[in-house]
């Protein structure tokens, strides 16, 4: 009786031990924790591609804490991580959804910030998902129809390039117009060697002749100041008188001087023309009476 109540004993301490070694284990593995030395941080993400429950969250690629849960909410997918407390966040930190290796394992990596300004754990913070592996083959799933379609412009852009330039008759073209431009140069070159002396004078020429303009502006450069000088003050001059003719134009044509009022004043106008009309009607008379009788004067001269 005692020795099965012993071995009933054993039996229960050896539960509870392994429970215990049980626990520890999974606790370690998945860093489970029943103190509070962990702050959650919720972040939400657009899409997590494969991020599971207990995946790692590592800190500038140093593993400070896992993921505890993961949920769908509004169409976004709201992610939340525990982080040790003695990591310090700042305001700017980012959270972003990486790669752990080329298996495809997922990770939360965290950047801390350099804001100065501690983050507040009970906002939901933003986070942004790196594109892996299977994403970018999905991408490139996706353009298979486009990259198929361009490899076969280009197939058919290099067979027509091919033919152009196996074509016998644009080679000799080529040939030919290397021939010409190589006669071109050499005559070029006779040239340049034949007039090579006639060159340097002519260079020779500018640069005294550059000197001599050089030395002429030096040596005359008072007077050409002076110059400018008296012609900027007969510019100006020049504005002002048309500017007085300007305006005394506009005086005569609103009437404001002698000579505007002379001009458009109707009545003197008629009586010009009434005065020149008797001026032509006694000029034609007395011309009528010199080649006729001539004119009779009748006067008495009074003699003192």
């Amino acid at each position: 009786m005692k020795n099965q109540r012993k071995a009933e004993i054993k039996v229960g301490i050896m539960t509870i031990v392994g429970t215990l070694l049980f626990l520890w284990i999974l606790g370690w593995a998945k860093n489970f924790s029943f103190s509070s030395n962990e702050r959650q941080i919720k972040v939400r993400f657009n899409n997590v591609s494969g991020l599971n429950l207990g995946d790692y969250v590592t800190v500038n690629g140093v593993r400070e804490g896992n993921v505890n849960d993961i949920e769908i909410e509004n169409g976004k997918v709201l992610v939340s991580l525990s982080i040790k407390n003695k990591i310090k966040l700042e305001k700017d930190a980012s959270f972003s959804i990486s790669m752990i290796d080329l298996m495809g394992g997922k990770k939360v990596e965290v950047s801390p910030g350099t804001s100065n300004v501690p983050l507040d754990y009970n906002k939901i913070q933003t986070g942004k998902f790196s594109a892996d592996i299977p994403t970018v083959m999905a991408l490139v799933g996706s353009m298979q129809t486009d990259i198929t379609s361009s490899i076969k412009d280009i197939r058919i852009t290099l067979t027509s390039l091919n033919k152009y330039l196996t074509d016998k008759k644009l080679n000799s073209d080529i040939k030919n117009s290397m021939n010409g431009l190589n006669l071109v140069l050499e005559k070029l070159n006779r040239i340049i060697d034949e007039n090579h002396s006639n060159i340097n004078k002519l260079t020779k020429n500018s640069v005294d002749l550059t000197k001599q303009a050089k030395l002429f502006m030096s040596k005359n450069n008072k007077n050409l100041t002076s110059s400018i000088k008296e012609l900027n003050k007969v510019l100006g001059n020049t504005d002002t008188l048309l500017t007085r003719v300007n305006s005394f134009v506009k005086e005569t044509e609103n009437r404001k001087n002698n000579l505007g009022k002379a001009l458009y004043d109707k009545n003197l106008s008629a009586n010009l023309i009434q005065t020149v009309t008797r001026l032509n009607k006694i000029t034609k008379l007395i011309l009528k009476q010199l080649q006729n009788e001539g004119m009779k004067v009748d006067a008495h001269i009074k003699l003192f």
